[in-house]
């Protein structure tokens, strides 16, 4: 069945503990997400922090999602409420906020995805989100279907981790391992003890504070010890990396 964002089933199955496998989306491409949809992951990160995407790419990638099993979540450049506010309009309902390093920085994400009185985000009557004011109760209903995933990237946020994961609206904690290695001095290498250890004691204080944990993590190996440490949001790749390894192994097939 094509993924509904309102309610938003892909909120309940996360804060249910369901295994939920993803995929990242990094080509800006309504064609290549579209593909990405067909082959049935959980969920779909549309990503503007480190990928060319902005409003006007991201609306055809949603359009491209509809007939999709996939719940698309998207990644903004930073934790901006303006940006935020846009995203929402768009049509998002999931929200993966980067460099999240303390409980303010988490409410303040969390305030930016709801109307007032319980946050900031910006009214407009006639959006692409309420279906152009065609949604029976939105403003009534919509803050508690919209979900927040912040994400731990840095040795603060590691030290903060308990104080985060018990942000009222924080839905999820998710770990970016290499960002998270290059602040351990280990730029490259996330499999360092030093670095598996913090991602390990993010796990846990997400876990304490009843909370799910995930991870982006292309390497098989790592995919599944992650998720043996607990995590149950896992990319286990992207389609750049998908399309970059399939292209080259076409090449070297033939000229080799």
């Amino acid at each position: 069945m094509p993924y509904r964002s309102f309610p938003n089933q892909f909120k309940a199955d996360l804060l249910a503990g369901k295994r939920l496998i993803g995929c990242w989306a990094s080509l800006a491409s309504a064609i290549t997400t579209e593909v990405l949809g067909v082959a049935g992951f959980d969920w779909i990160l549309l990503d503007g922090e480190h990928a060319p995407n902005d409003v006007s790419t991201f609306i055809p990638q949603l359009m491209a999602l509809k007939d999709s099993s996939s719940a698309p979540i998207v990644r903004p450049t930073w934790n901006n409420e303006i940006e935020i506010k846009r995203l929402l309009d768009s049509g998002f309902y999931n929200f993966l906020i980067p460099f999240i390093q303390n409980a303010e920085e988490a409410r303040r994400a969390v305030a930016a995805t709801r109307y007032p009185p319980a946050g900031i985000r910006g009214v407009s009557v006639s959006q692409r989100s309420n279906r152009y004011g065609t949604v029976p109760n939105y403003f009534q209903e919509i803050n508690q279907h919209i979900c927040v995933a912040v994400q731990i990237e840095s040795r603060a946020g590691v030290a903060n981790a308990d104080a985060i994961a018990a942000v009222d609206g924080v839905d999820c904690i998710f770990v970016g391992p290499s960002d998270l290695a290059a602040g351990y001095g280990q730029l490259g290498n996330a499999s360092h003890p030093e670095v598996q250890e913090a991602i390990a004691s993010v796990f846990a204080a997400a876990k304490a504070q009843g909370k799910p944990s995930g991870i982006l993590a292309p390497v098989e190996a790592d995919a599944h010890r992650y998720m043996a440490m607990g995590a149950t949001f896992v990319a286990v790749g992207s389609d750049l990396g998908a399309f970059r390894s399939a292209t080259q192994a076409l090449c070297d097939k033939y000229k080799k």
